[in-house]
């Protein structure tokens, strides 16, 4: 497994996020986070709101006896405590602190590698959350900062009052927001870590509206529904060809254009599939053995531009 420096840390080329959709085994996502491991993936991401806590205790069990070996990410800031519909994105200082303390409890670790903003705040402004979270990087509970889902002025704002190391994004063949705070980020030595590399399971070619459960939340995003969900399969064809050519899979290919998007961006680009079973895992970790060339790069890039639906 190669590395990636993201502002100063360090970390695999590849990263993986525990929360995912749909019903989890415990017990199979305990055994991919250690294979994860074994297979040379270090950065292993989880958030607060994940299964409402339960993911961060699940990640902490997974790599208790091999701390030494990973990059621990987590994320703040979502409040459901009102019910899903009347979430806020929440940043005052004592919420900060208090979440911070209360992921370090569920992970049954000291202190978390990269601490996440998981959305820009509705309460404060960026500068009063970012200053929280430098307060826990002189505690010693987190080693360094990130933000989710910001622009560039909110990442340049909260720069300015503590050196930001990453921006977690949604990032992939067929989205591409980021790329607008990419200046920003390049300015300020800040890596991008997208989120759904895979088109949340869409662009793996084996995700449709049809066989998503009623509780699956992708099952109401724009474009998994109605024309837009058939429009977008020119999507998936494209990366089929791709795949065929290459001898890959669809999701390799798709994970393959993420990767390869470091240096057209001009910054690292750490993504973090979601998974939780052991043979997902180690065909996205594989995606790191396929190389695109530029026609095919350049393919996958028209072709998800022409996307039908909002994101959400």
């Amino acid at each position: 497994m190669r590395t990636v420096a993201v502002g100063e840390l360090t970390v695999s080329a590849q990263g993986l996020m525990s929360g995912v959709y749909g019903q989890a085994d415990w017990d199979e996502s305990i055994r991919t986070i250690r294979r994860a491991l074994d297979l040379g993936v270090t950065l292993i991401d989880t958030a607060n709101i994940y299964g409402d806590g339960h993911n961060e205790v699940l990640v902490g069990r997974a790599i208790a006896a091999r701390r030494d070996e990973v990059q621990l990410a987590s994320k703040f800031g979502i409040d459901r405590s009102a019910g899903n519909d009347r979430r806020t994105v929440r940043g005052e200082r004592g919420y900060v602190l208090q979440s911070c303390q209360s992921s370090l409890v569920r992970l049954g670790v000291d202190v978390i590698d990269l601490y996440y903003l998981h959305r820009p705040p509705d309460d404060v402004a960026i500068e009063e959350t970012v200053a929280a979270m430098a307060e826990l990087v002189a505690q010693g509970k987190v080693r360094y900062l990130g933000l989710c889902e910001v622009d560039g002025d909110q990442l340049r704002r909260a720069h300015a009052v503590h050196p930001i190391t990453a921006v977690q994004s949604e990032y992939s063949v067929w989205t591409r927001d980021v790329e607008a705070t990419v200046p920003a980020m390049r300015a300020l030595g800040v890596g991008l870590v997208p989120y759904s590399p895979l088109g949340r399971g869409f662009l793996t070619g084996t995700v449709t509206s049809a066989a998503l459960g009623v509780t699956d939340v992708r099952a109401a995003y724009p474009r998994f529904t109605g024309a837009a969900e058939q429009a977008n399969q020119r999507i998936n064809d494209a990366i089929r060809t791709a795949a065929d050519a290459s001898g890959a899979t669809p999701a390799q290919v798709a994970l393959a254009w993420v990767h390869g998007s470091a240096d057209r961006l001009g910054v690292p680009v750490v993504p973090i599939p979601g998974t939780k079973q052991v043979r997902w895992l180690e065909e996205n970790v594989a995606a790191l053995d396929i190389s695109l060339n530029a026609d095919e790069r350049n393919s996958l890039h028209d072709i998800g531009t022409q996307v039908v639906g909002a994101r959400y």
